[in-house]
């Protein structure tokens, strides 16, 4: 190959089609075919461009973590109360789980369910970014406390796991089939049993 050719396809638009098919079919569950396929690639290319399908999976990661999905979670973390805080981070997940232009549920929750000795790495990638997630939102439920907008007898670590295991679930009742609107009444249920918190 001459120097300086250009490759003869786009490397965004094929991490994209690649993050598409770990959104749905999980890390383990994609196979190489099923990625070079998606991508529009020769396994010569993938190997060359890519190195492994470990890689092309930290590759379309940092893809994923750059969308809406996860910066919508962080700038929930902003809202001024604990009540807005959790109510815009479950509309965010909802919002995600149940996105038109993607396959249900969301990737660290559908590719962290399956695996084996092989994908451990992998597994422990997306456990660690699911708890740095909780943690955050555990630090911002603290911070809460410390502004006297988050009651004493309200655990900041306790609340944050019930919201991260909520927006688990949230993935798989999407999995599931679950609607946008299904969802919203479990938010509404959800944010009910907030309004101790609500000002």
């Amino acid at each position: 190959m001459a120097a300086g050719r250009p490759r003869a396809f786009d490397i965004e638009q094929a991490l994209q089609s690649a993050l598409e098919v770990f959104r749905k079919k999980g890390y383990e569950g994609a196979s190489l075919t099923d990625l070079t396929e998606a991508m529009k690639i020769n396994r010569s290319s993938f190997y060359a461009t890519f190195g492994s399908k470990e890689n092309l999976f930290h590759q379309a990661l940092d893809v994923y973590m750059n969308q809406g999905p996860i910066q919508a979670s962080l700038a929930a973390l902003q809202e001024p109360t604990a009540y807005l805080v959790i109510e815009k981070l479950l509309h965010a997940n909802a919002d995600s789980v149940v996105d038109p232009n993607h396959s249900p549920g969301c990737l660290t929750v559908k590719a962290a369910l399956t695996g084996s000795k092989e994908t451990d790495p992998i597994q422990q990638l997306l456990t660690d970014l699911r708890v740095q997630i909780e943690q955050a939102l555990t630090t911002r439920l603290q911070q809460a406390r410390v502004d006297g907008d988050l009651p004493e007898h309200i655990d900041p670590v306790a609340l944050s796991r019930y919201v991260a295991t909520l927006i688990a679930g949230m993935s798989i009742q999407a999995v599931n089939g679950a609607s946008r609107a299904e969802l919203e009444d479990m938010i509404n249920i959800v944010l009910s049993t907030l309004s101790p918190i609500h000002h």
